[in-house]
């Protein structure tokens, strides 16, 4: 895996877990885990393999 997509992984999964969260509590900043989810998710699919 490359770095890029290791990254990508990592955001995605930290922004599923802080969307979970915001939902049980509300706490400032929680609309940006849905933006840390499309970030993951692009930056996962344009990582490639080596």
């Amino acid at each position: 895996m490359t770095r890029v997509r290791t990254t990508g992984i990592a955001t995605t999964v930290l922004g599923v877990v802080a969307y979970v969260v915001g939902t049980v509590a509300a706490y400032p900043g929680r609309a940006f885990s849905v933006t840390a989810v499309m970030v993951g998710i692009t930056l996962w699919a344009v990582g490639g393999d080596t």
